[in-house]
């Protein structure tokens, strides 16, 4: 069966090459013109991923990723936003979506970044007995689950795939560009996708997120895991 892809886009042209170029290479796609359709789209067919704009009618796309990030399963999101729109890519990726692009872009590389995004959401799982650990802190890297003592963390694909990388390479420090190419696969894009990743997280895991000890920055560097029972 192909992998299903719903775009969001109210403009018709762009969606009508977006849709042309995703069935060139191999996906079914749905369309649908604003963010109230969208919701249900999403309810009704149940897509691997959403390429969502942040500009729509009835309900932005922000908010859109809000509401299907507010289930622990949720779909991929790709977010398309205008040139120049840097608070809305920010807020998209705090909001949890897995990847974004400014408009314009090549539709060759929404289609590259649309099987990024699906081959690591369906990478096969780590082995069911991998488990991390640092103190209460506790990812079991088969059934992807995070839990915090007795609390269970609701993780996006990039976030626990993030934790998971560093909690592996305690003490070991990362660039940015590393961690892009390294966790995100990509070997260009924009480095702060990996800032706005490492905030949600310390946001998630730390006691103080204003003074993370797990997550710690480098500076001039980039980012370093230290176990808190270390």
């Amino acid at each position: 069966m192909r992998q299903r892809v719903l775009v969001v886009d109210d403009d018709q042209t762009v969606s009508d090459v977006i849709c042309r170029y995703l069935d060139h290479a191999g996906y079914a796609v749905a369309h649908v013109g604003d963010g109230a359709a969208a919701l249900e789209a999403v309810r009704r067919e149940a897509p691997q991923l959403v390429v969502l704009d942040v500009m729509l009618p009835t309900i932005s796309g922000l908010q859109v990723c809000r509401e299907l990030r507010s289930t622990p399963d949720g779909v991929p999101i790709i977010m398309l936003t205008a040139r120049g729109d840097e608070a809305d890519r920010v807020l998209g990726l705090e909001l949890g979506a897995d990847d974004y692009l400014t408009k314009p872009f090549s539709p060759r590389e929404l289609v590259l970044r649309v099987g990024s995004v699906l081959r690591r959401a369906g990478a096969p799982a780590a082995p069911a007995a991998e488990v991390l650990r640092d103190g209460p802190l506790e990812v079991l890297t088969g059934p992807r689950v995070v839990r915090l003592g007795a609390a269970e963390l609701t993780l996006t694909l990039r976030e626990f795939d993030l934790l998971a990388h560093l909690m592996r390479h305690p003490a070991r420090a990362f660039t940015r560009a590393e961690l892009l190419e390294q966790v995100w696969g990509w070997t260009f894009g924009d480095q702060s996708t990996v800032t706005v990743h490492v905030r949600r997280l310390r946001e998630k895991i730390e006691a103080d997120p204003a003074d993370p000890r797990r997550i710690v920055t480098v500076w001039g560097v980039g980012y370093r895991y230290e176990p808190a029972d270390a």
